[in-house]
Parts: structure tokens; C-alpha cells; sequence
């Protein structure tokens, strides 16, 4: 047989074939859109940092969500930002409170769309940290009770899926046995099981006005460092009840989602954060890079690492890429 024996350019000739034989294929039903909701009416606020997103008054999110649901994408995440904010984070389990207000009405304007609420009360206390501060330290224990009121109340509004991200110890399983007694066994959580402390968070925590005053979150998230510390963590929210895990942020961790996927044999999640929207943004409007193309090569990496499901601020794009 002349050289050479196999040529695999063969099925790289055309887009068609390349299309025929690609291992990985990223869809629109994988995607969730992470949105933000604020006080007021008729409010679509441009986050500096992140061009293309808004915060969103209660009656423009729903109507962004029924374009959302237009595109094919089938899941929407909401952060809140309140009225007011205090020591306790109480906006975060208020009836009442933005988030709650948002759930009530996007499921009466969006019914089929998912509704997926982030539990964490940073975007709700004063001070900017996860959790009740006691003596300039997070008290891990008294936070699970104001996250299990808080994954309550969301759910109540009509949340379809609760999803804490805040990185106290034992919150999936507080969560679990609240939902549980109230009659909402059937609620699935989304758990941040793998949430680093990373630098890639800047853009969000401007958007929802939730970087902390004092310290940092380094004694609760995760040392970015550490892999086998990640399969620990995942591991135990399992084992407290979490239907889905997630790894956070998502192109700096590829490898934490390709040793999950190969562990533990559960949907797993990715968030493609704030810092990593941002940077493809900036740097495609200096002209630098093809911002579609690498937008889309960054979500198949991930997808290709083994994550099910992908949170993205490019969602929409995505699906207008696809021709949906």
C-alpha cells in the first residue's frame, strides 16, 4: 500500500462532511441563558462590562424570556438585584423579593420555559459575602438555614429548579430536606458543587453589585489549585441529594469536567462565566479574534470535556448561529 495508508483529510474536505462525522455537536437544548432582574418598569439597564446583557425590570425580562424560549433555548438562571440589602440578606426569601416576583411572572407569561433560580444571598447582604458574617468569619451553619428559606421561597413563586451556589458545607442536603417536607420532593436541585474562588467573576459581580466589602470568598470557594479537593466536593453533594452538578468557571476547569464526567455517572453542568463572556467581547470588538468562531469553539470545548449542560451569556447567539 503507497503512502500514505490512511489520510484522515478525506472526511475534512467539506463543511458537509466535516457536519457528517463531528464527534461533538453543541445544540440549543443544552444551553441555559443567565439573566438579571431588577426593581422598576420599562427598565433594560447595559452592563458596562459585559455588552449585550441587561439588567431587566420584572415586565422586560418576561418579554426577553419569550424570545429566549423562541430560540429553542429551554432554560433560563435568575439573579436578583434587590430593593435594599442588609446584614441578613432577607430580600433573598421574601415572598415578595425580585426574584420571586420574576418567577411568578415569567412562568404566567413563559409557562414551558425552566425556570432555574441561583440560591445564594451575595447579591443580598450588605457586606457582598455568601453567607451570615459572625465575628468578620462566614457561619457556615446558621447560612444553611437562611439558603434552605431561600430555595423555599423560589420554589413557591414556581421555580422549577434550584440551584445554591454559595459553597457552605452540607446546604445541598439542608435544601433537600426542606423541599422535601414542604411537598416539593420533586424539585431538582442544580448544585455548584465545584465553584472556584476565581478572578473570572468581575463582570458578573458589576452586574449584580455583589463583590464583597471586606476579605475575599477564598475561605468558601475553591482553590483553584485543587482537582482531587473538586471530585471530594461533587461527590458529597450527590450524596446530599443533588440531581445535577456543576463546575465553575468552566474553560479555566476543563479538566475538573472531564474527570467528573468520567466519575460520577450524573448530568453535569458548566458555567461559562462572566470574565470569559467579557474577554471574547473585548477583545473580538479590538478586531484581535473572530468573535463567533471562538465563541463557538470555546462551547464545543467545553461540551466536548463532558459537560451536559451549559450555562452561557452567549446562548442567544448560539442558537442564531445554529439557524434556529
Amino acid at each position: 500500500m503507497p503512502f500514505p495508508t490512511h489520510r484522515p483529510r478525506r472526511l475534512r474536505r467539506s463543511e458537509t462532511l466535516r457536519q457528517l462525522v463531528s464527534e461533538t455537536r453543541l445544540s440549543t437544548r443544552a444551553l441555559v441563558y443567565p439573566m438579571f432582574v431588577c426593581p422598576g418598569s420599562k427598565v433594560r439597564d447595559e452592563i458596562g462590562s459585559m455588552p449585550g446583557n441587561f439588567r431587566l425590570s420584572v415586565d422586560l425580562l418576561v418579554e426577553e424570556c419569550k424570545s429566549v424560549a423562541n430560540l429553542g433555548i429551554p432554560a433560563v438562571i435568575l439573579f436578583g438585584i434587590p430593593e435594599q440589602k442588609d446584614e441578613m440578606g432577607t430580600s433573598a426569601y421574601a415572598a415578595d423579593g425580585i426574584v420571586q416576583r420574576a418567577v411568578r411572572a415569567v412562568k404566567k407569561g413563559v409557562p414551558d420555559l425552566l425556570v432555574i433560580c441561583d440560591v445564594c444571598l451575595d447579591e443580598y447582604t450588605s457586606h457582598g459575602h455568601c453567607g451570615v458574617v459572625r465575628d468578620g468569619e462566614i457561619d457556615n451553619d446558621a447560612t444553611l438555614e437562611l439558603l434552605a428559606r431561600t430555595a423555599k421561597s423560589q420554589v413557591l413563586a414556581g421555580a422549577d429548579m434550584v440551584a445554591p451556589s454559595d459553597m457552605m458545607d452540607g446546604r445541598v442536603g439542608r435544601i433537600r430536606r426542606e423541599l422535601d417536607r414542604a411537598g416539593f420532593a420533586h424539585i431538582p436541585i442544580l448544585a455548584y458543587s465545584a465553584k472556584y474562588a476565581s478572578g473570572f467573576y468581575g463582570p458578573f459581580r458589576e452586574a449584580a453589585d455583589s463583590a464583597p466589602k471586606f476579605g475575599d470568598r477564598r475561605s468558601y470557594q475553591m482553590d483553584p489549585a485543587n482537582q482531587r479537593e473538586a471530585l471530594r466536593e461533587i461527590a458529597l453533594d450527590i450524596d446530599e441529594g443533588a440531581d445535577i452538578i456543576m463546575v465553575k468557571p468552566a474553560l479555566p476547569y476543563l479538566d475538573v469536567i472531564a474527570l467528573a464526567r468520567r466519575q460520577f455517572d450524573v448530568p453535569i453542568a458548566a458555567y461559562q462565566v462572566s470574565g470569559e463572556f467579557s474577554m471574547i467581547e473585548a477583545a473580538a470588538r479590538k478586531g484581535w479574534i473572530d468573535r463567533d468562531r471562538v465563541l463557538m469553539e470555546t462551547l464545543l470545548s467545553i461540551h466536548r470535556a463532558g459537560a451536559d449542560v451549559i450555562l452561557t451569556y452567549f446562548a442567544k447567539d448560539v442558537a442564531r448561529l445554529l439557524g434556529v
